[in-house]
């Protein structure tokens, strides 16, 4: 993991060239860029030393949402983001990366997404988690008509979860000084996150 004035090491899992060396291009000036063409390379070089994994779910051999499982077994609180192409569907509940972009992705949208990964380490358990959820509530937010999410109990239940989470926060940490995690779980959330009812209390 980063440590001193290192630069935080990104590794980019990729199967369309093109994209590797576009990805590299935007980030080699900020961060030290690892890549890999496919799932099986990407889990030879995967080690401590990497902060941020963005991944594809789609790939010839091992699935991106496999590649996603190793990790989670060998290195739990490595940040990863999936960049796909694939709309994403009620399965990403239960998927564990933390933060979900949908290709074409803009350079700054990626830039932005890496930062707030890796300023995510900083923040305690309760507020990792309120991270990972919101990011799955925007995406599915975005993808879904309203109607077919207020129909999905899944969907109810994440909410519910965020709700608890968001209590909690607020009995934990009264008034919610963190500008920092307030400010990141606005911008995942976008347009919603100024409603009063998705930030009930101290996260409004």
């Amino acid at each position: 993991m980063v440590d001193g004035d290192d630069q935080p090491t990104v590794l980019v899992v990729e199967d369309e060239r093109a994209l590797i060396e576009l990805y590299v291009r935007w980030l080699e000036d900020d961060y030290t860029v690892l890549t890999a063409a496919g799932g099986e390379e990407a889990l030879e070089q995967f080690s401590e030393d990497i902060d941020v994994v963005l991944l594809d779910r789609l790939m010839p051999g091992m699935s991106g949402d496999e590649v996603l499982e190793e990790i989670r077994e060998r290195i739990p609180d490595c940040e990863v983001a999936m960049v796909t192409a694939v709309e994403p569907d009620f399965d990403v509940i239960t998927m564990g990366f933390d933060d979900y972009l949908t290709k074409p992705v803009e350079r700054e949208e990626l830039l932005e997404t890496i930062e707030r990964l890796l300023s995510r380490s900083q923040f305690d358990d309760i507020e990792q988690e309120l991270y990972a959820l919101s990011s799955k509530q925007a995406a599915l937010r975005s993808s879904k008509p309203k109607e077919e999410l207020d129909e999905n109990e899944e969907f109810s239940e994440l909410q519910r979860r965020i709700d608890e989470l968001r209590d909690e926060l607020n009995t934990t940490l009264p008034g919610m000084d963190d500008d920092d995690f307030v400010a990141m779980v606005r911008d995942i959330e976008g347009e919603e996150a100024d409603s009063n009812d998705d930030m009930p209390g101290g996260l409004e």
